[in-house]
């Protein structure tokens, strides 16, 4: 169903706390990943990605010889670790809002059902 893995129990509780709304329909969400906007848009940002992790990897291969563990040194690797996690969870968006859709219409059905 997603272009990622599913979230887990934590990640959608923490999602589900912030109270997330999505005024998108599951067509029009649907609709949105199989644009070519969207290709594009993973393209690039698979870009930022790529860009990101072998910068971390270049620190940690230029650790090897020097161990460079000044504070900013870790900020840095902090930092692009930080990057790489934004670029995820924005690739990850529309899944994230369809998971929230189906669960909303989980929760609608379970209260017709009590309702009735």
């Amino acid at each position: 169903m997603t272009d990622r893995e599913e979230l887990t129990d934590e990640e959608w509780e923490q999602i589900s706390q912030m109270g997330v709304e999505v005024n998108a329909t599951k067509l029009q969400i649907e609709d949105f990943k199989e644009s070519i906007l969207w290709q594009d848009i993973k393209r690039e940002l698979g870009m930022w990605g790529k860009g990101f992790s072998a910068e971390m990897m270049s620190i940690v291969d230029d650790a090897a010889g020097s161990n460079p563990s000044t504070a900013s040194v870790l900020l840095h690797m902090g930092d692009l670790n930080g990057r790489v996690k934004a670029v995820d969870y924005f690739l990850g968006l529309p899944d994230v809002f369809l998971q929230i859709l189906e669960e909303k219409e989980k929760e609608d059905e379970s209260r017709l059902e009590t309702t009735d």
